[in-house]
């Protein structure tokens, strides 16, 4: 039987958010079901994180670097900030789902990372969770 870190070892690895409690919390989204989404700014891609592709699964990673799920992406889209609607905001589930709390929390993580402007282009995920994986494995921590 092939090991899961083995399966994965030329996957992309990556974890959300910008610091390690905002990781687990979101990563906790995902292995719950409520988060089945996620949005980068164009900017921020390449190099170690290329921009998500239709079919690739990559594995996420929590707050201490374990390898913890892996994710399959199901859609991609580029879009303006302003120009993201309700229901993304409700798939990606943070908050209250509502769009409101969505542009503060997102105006705050940009403002935060390389800055924050209502045109932005953004990269639109919709992935599914194709794996948990056991982060006390330490076959799967990532070095």
């Amino acid at each position: 039987m092939i090991e899961a870190a083995d399966r994965y070892a030329g996957a992309v690895t990556f974890a959300f958010g910008d610091s390690p409690e905002l990781a687990d919390e979101l990563l906790a989204l995902v292995l719950s079901g409520r988060k089945t989404a996620t949005c980068g700014a164009l900017r921020d891609y390449g190099g170690a994180e290329p921009v998500p592709e239709v079919g690739r699964r990559d594995v996420v990673l929590d707050g201490q670097g374990r390898r913890a799920a892996v994710i399959e992406t199901v859609s991609v889209e580029h879009k303006r900030f302003d120009e993201v609607d309700a229901e993304f905001a409700a798939a990606e589930g943070e908050g209250d789902l509502s769009y409101d709390y969505w542009r503060e929390a997102h105006e705050g993580y940009f403002g935060r990372n390389g800055g924050f402007s209502p045109d932005m282009i953004l990269v639109c995920e919709r992935f599914r969770l194709v794996e948990v994986l056991d982060r006390n494995d330490t076959k799967r921590v990532n070095p």
